[in-house]
């Protein structure tokens, strides 16, 4: 939950302070309308860094979290109980800020608002697409199966994600640790024996030279390696708040050898699970790409979306205007024409997102085998540098002393 800080006047006009608890400024100025206070200032506090570390890990509500209370929600209303019982009974489960914000839904659905607008309030946790799903539901009055399904569709992307997580842990500790033992080869070690090599006045080879020339660099300029470190990150942040520059990031994104396939594979698969989802629940097709579209993750893949949904208002088939764009594969257009022909589209959309899932968990066990042994043999190249670095001054100091 994020603190804000508010001047305000209630419903006698006095100017009143304060602070308000609440997920976004939306909500905030909603709780406090609420209770007839209207502000005229609202102020998110940062506080300070502790406590902004603690807030954003003690109180992080993740992907798991998300499918947890799906799956508990669904099997309480399928199993007949009011929602506003399973409400009570799962605020008192699961991480804080979660119980906070089901007791905010449970007021809310109390006081005679929707569950899917209860939802919309707290963004940060439930998604547009985890919204619009609710919403049809409830329309439909099958919400215990849509829930049940979005629990199915959360758990797949839960596991995905771990392993894709527990494929690039190996690479990760290898490259830090590779890292941080060249930083203290450089920093600490060469320059002592550096100074041992100058009391016995040795002759050093072009290589020892080199290493010492590097560990200078090191020693010196340590600072303007953190420095340029930082406007890395800057720059890029920078390029990506633009969406000009957020599409030249994504496109370099897709050419990167092995690595630009998987991102393809991945961002098809969301793309098609949530599509399906929608579909499925009823949506109608140009409202569903329209909310697919936000969850690409992808500015190539959303244009290319939202240029098919356009196509699709004017009456064009959704496999056609898909198979105009480059960036979806022969397979996604010819799947959706057997899905438009049969009527099934989203059980089609389902199958072509588990097939792209199936790829990129290919293409993933590709990228590591790949990386593996790569590493080794930077790995190997840096030792042998090393010790042929600091061992040959020392054999040349023996030869003299012989």
């Amino acid at each position: 939950m994020l603190v804000y800080s508010y001047k305000a006047k209630n419903s006698q006009g006095q100017e009143v302070k304060g602070t308000v608890e609440a997920e976004s400024a939306k909500q905030a100025l909603a709780i406090l309308k609420e209770k007839n206070i209207y502000p005229f200032s609202l102020k998110e506090e940062k506080g300070d860094f502790v406590s902004a570390l603690v807030k954003k890990f003690v109180y992080r509500i993740s992907l798991n979290d998300v499918a947890t209370f799906t799956r508990q929600l669904a099997t309480m209303i399928n199993a007949g109980l009011p929602l506003t019982e399973a409400l009570i009974l799962l605020k008192s489960q699961g991480k804080p800020a979660l119980a906070e914000a089901v007791d905010q839904i449970l007021k809310d659905v109390e006081g005679g608002t929707s569950l899917a607008d209860a939802l919309e309030k707290h963004p940060q946790i439930f998604s547009t697409v985890y919204v619009a799903l609710v919403r049809a539901g409830e329309s439909a009055g099958v919400l215990d199966k849509i829930l049940s399904r979005m629990a199915d569709n959360l758990e797949t992307q839960r596991e995905f994600q771990a392993k894709i997580k527990g494929a690039m842990i190996y690479p990760i500790i290898i490259i830090v640790g590779m890292g941080i033992v060249g930083a203290i080869m450089m920093i600490f070690v060469v320059p002592k024996l550096l100074s041992m090599y100058k009391e016995f006045d040795a002759q050093l080879p072009a290589v020892t030279q080199t290493l010492i020339s590097i560990s200078n660099i090191f020693v010196k300029f340590w600072w303007l390696f953190l420095l340029l470190l930082g406007s890395l990150v800057y720059v890029y942040r920078a390029v990506s708040a633009n969406k000009e520059g957020r599409r030249k990031i994504d496109g370099i994104k897709f050419k990167i050898p092995v690595a630009g396939k998987l991102i393809n594979q991945t961002v098809l698969a969301e793309f098609t699970r949530t599509l399906g989802l929608l579909v499925g629940a009823g949506v109608p097709i140009t409202e569903a790409l329209t909310i697919s579209a936000k969850t690409a993750n992808n500015v190539l893949i959303e244009d290319g979306i939202m240029l098919a949904t356009k196509q699709v208002e004017k009456g064009l088939p959704l496999s056609s205007a898909i198979a105009r764009n480059e960036y979806f594969p022969t397979i996604v257009s010819q799947m959706l024409s057997v899905g438009e022909e049969t009527g099934k589209l989203d059980e089609v959309l389902l199958k072509v997102s588990q097939y792209f899932q199936s790829e990129s968990e290919e293409s993933l066990k590709g990228l590591t085998a790949a990386i593996e042994p790569l590493i080794m043999v930077v790995l190997g190249v840096g030792v042998g540098f090393l010790i042929i670095a600091i061992i040959l001054p020392i054999y040349n100091l023996t030869s003299q002393i012989k």
